[in-house]
C-alpha cells in the first residue's frame, strides 16, 4: 500500500493502532482527534485517504462529507463509527463515503478497503462532485441497530438499495422490523419528500382499489403489506397494477413472513408476481439470529420509555443474561414490549432476575437458545445460516476473511456453553473440548470471554 492517510478518530487507541498498521504497510499517516484539523489538512492538500469517526469533539464527520468533496473531488473517505444503527449506514452512503464500517471494526478488512480506496483514487480521473448533504431523516430513531455481522450487512444493503427503482421484497419473521426498514429506505431515498401508501388486503378488495392506490402514492413509494396473506384476485390486481406503470411511477416494496417461494411452488402464491416484486431480496434476522445485539436493544428501549416519560430502570447483570438467553419468538416488537411492563412492574430502580422471570414466564416461547431445536443435524442448521449470511448481501461476495470469521462465531459459543458445563472449571472444560490447556486460555483471552460468573449447567 502507497499513500498518504489521514486518521481523524476522538479515541487514542484506535488512532494508535492505525497508525501503526497503515504505517507497516507503508503509508505515510497523520492523526488526529479534531475535525477541525482534518478540514485544515485537507484544504492544503495533503490525504490520499481519510478515514474518520462519525462523533468527534469538535464536530460530525458525517456533515462534513459534503465539503471534503467540495475541496477535493475524488479523495475517498471511510467512515467508522460506534453508532451501529441504519441510520449511520444510510447517512454515509448519502454523503457518498467510500465505505462505511461500524466499530468494533475487523482490521485486516479495514485495511483491505482502504488498499481499495487508494487503487481506486489512484485509476480515477477526479470529477465534480456530486455529494449531497446527510438527509436529516426521520425525526425518532428507528429501533434497527446493532453490532452483529448480520445487522451491519443488512445496513449497507438498504444504503444501497434506497435510490434505485428495483423492486424490494422484506422477509423475516413477524416483530422483526419488516415494515420499519421499509419505511427508512422511503425515509432516505430520493422520494422522501412524496407519499409513502401502505397497501392492505382491504385496499385491493375492488376493482377501483389499484387506482386509488396510485393516486395517492402518486411516485413516491407503495409498501403491499404481508403480501403473502392476499388472496389470489388482490395478487392478480398488483399484477395489473404493475404492468400498467410508465415512467415516474411510485417506488414498489412488499413484506412477507410467509416464504413466497414456497407459496409459489404450491400454487398459492403468483409466479408472475413473485418475480415482479423480487427485485431485490432483504432478509431480516431474528432476534435468535443476533443475540449479541438483544443487550443493545434493550438498553436502546429502556432509554426509549424513559423519553416517553416512564421511570428510570436498568437491568443488573443477571437479568439481563436471561433476557439475552430468551428465544424472543416475537422479536424486536416482543422485546419491547416485554421490556415495557418490566419497567411498570418492577419495584425497584433495578430490573431483578425473578422480576423478569415472572414476566417471561408469561410469555409464549420457542425452543431454548440452546436447545437442539426440531431434530435438525447441527450441519443443516448451520448451513441455513450461512445461506442466510450470503442472501443478506444480495448477490454481492460478503467481505474477504469469512472463514477466520464464522470460526470465531462457532468458536466462542462452544467454549462458552463448554465452561458453563463444567461450572467454570478450565482444566475440564479443556478435556470436554480435547484441547490443551494453555490453548483453551488463550482463546478466552483472545475472545474475550468471562469465566468468573459460570455456572455448572443442570
Amino acid at each position: 500500500m502507497d499513500g498518504t492517510i489521514l486518521v481523524a478518530d476522538d479515541d487514542r487507541t484506535i488512532r494508535t493502532v492505525l497508525t501503526q498498521a497503515l504505517t507497516r504497510a507503508g503509508c505515510k499517516v497523520h492523526a488526529t482527534s479534531s475535525l477541525v484539523t482534518l478540514m485544515r489538512w485537507v484544504e492544503e492538500g495533503k490525504g490520499d485517504l481519510v478515514i474518520s469517526d462519525v462523533m468527534m469533539p469538535d464536530g460530525n464527520g458525517l456533515e462534513a462529507l459534503p465539503k471534503i468533496a467540495e475541496q477535493r473531488p475524488g479523495l475517498p473517505v471511510i467512515v467508522i463509527s460506534a453508532q451501529n444503527t441504519i441510520m449511520t449506514a444510510i447517512q454515509a452512503a448519502e454523503a457518498e463515503a467510500f465505505d462505511y464500517l461500524p466499530k468494533p471494526f475487523d482490521l485486516p478488512d479495514l485495511m483491505k478497503r482502504a488498499a481499495k480506496a487508494l487503487e481506486v483514487k489512484r485509476r480515477a480521473n477526479p470529477a465534480p462532485s456530486t455529494a449531497k448533504a446527510p438527509s436529516e431523516g426521520p425525526k425518532e430513531d428507528l429501533p434497527l441497530v446493532g453490532r452483529t455481522p448480520a445487522m451491519q450487512t443488512l445496513y449497507r444493503l438498504v444504503a444501497r438499495v434506497m435510490n434505485t427503482d428495483l423492486p424490494v421484497l422484506i422477509t423475516g419473521e413477524s416483530g422483526t422490523g419488516k415494515s420499519l426498514i421499509a419505511r427508512a429506505i422511503h425515509d432516505f431515498s430520493d422520494r422522501r419528500t412524496l407519499p409513502f401508501v401502505v397497501v392492505s388486503a382491504s385496499d385491493l378488495a375492488t376493482m377501483e382499489g389499484p387506482a386509488s392506490v396510485i393516486s395517492r402514492a402518486k411516485n413516491g413509494s407503495i409498501l403491499f403489506d404481508e403480501v403473502g396473506d392476499l388472496d389470489e384476485e388482490a395478487q392478480a390486481r398488483i399484477v395489473r397494477m404493475l404492468d400498467s406503470f410508465t415512467d415516474n411511477a411510485p417506488r414498489i416494496m412488499a413484506t412477507s413472513q410467509a416464504n413466497l417461494a414456497a407459496k409459489m411452488e404450491s400454487g398459492a402464491f403468483r409466479q408472475d408476481l413473485f418475480y415482479r416484486l423480487g427485485g431485490v431480496t432483504i432478509s431480516v434476522p431474528s432476534l435468535r439470529e443476533r443475540v449479541d445485539d438483544i443487550p443493545l436493544l434493550a438498553e436502546f428501549f429502556l432509554a426509549k420509555a424513559e423519553r416517553d416519560g416512564l421511570s428510570t430502570r436498568r437491568f443488573t447483570g443477571e437479568a439481563l443474561e436471561l433476557v439475552r438467553a430468551y428465544s424472543w419468538p416475537g422479536n424486536v416488537r416482543q422485546l419491547e414490549n416485554t421490556i415495557r411492563r418490566l419497567i411498570v412492574t418492577s419495584a425497584e430502580e433495578e430490573i431483578t432476575r425473578a422480576e423478569v422471570e415472572l414476566v417471561l414466564g408469561n410469555q409464549p416461547a420457542i425452543e431454548p437458545l440452546q436447545g437442539g431445536g426440531d431434530g435438525e443435524k447441527l450441519s443443516a442448521s448451520v448451513a441455513k445460516h450461512l445461506r442466510r449470511y450470503f442472501d443478506l448481501h444480495g448477490g454481492v461476495l460478503p467481505p474477504p476473511g469469512l472463514y477466520q470469521r464464522i470460526l470465531k462465531e462457532v468458536e466462542q459459543p462452544l467454549i462458552e456453553i463448554a465452561l458453563d458445563a463444567v461450572g467454570g472449571n478450565q482444566a475440564k472444560c479443556a478435556d470436554l473440548l480435547g484441547i490443551n490447556r494453555n490453548t483453551l486460555r488463550k482463546k478466552i483471552n483472545d475472545l474475550d470471554i468471562q469465566v468468573t460468573r459460570r455456572r455448572k449447567l443442570m
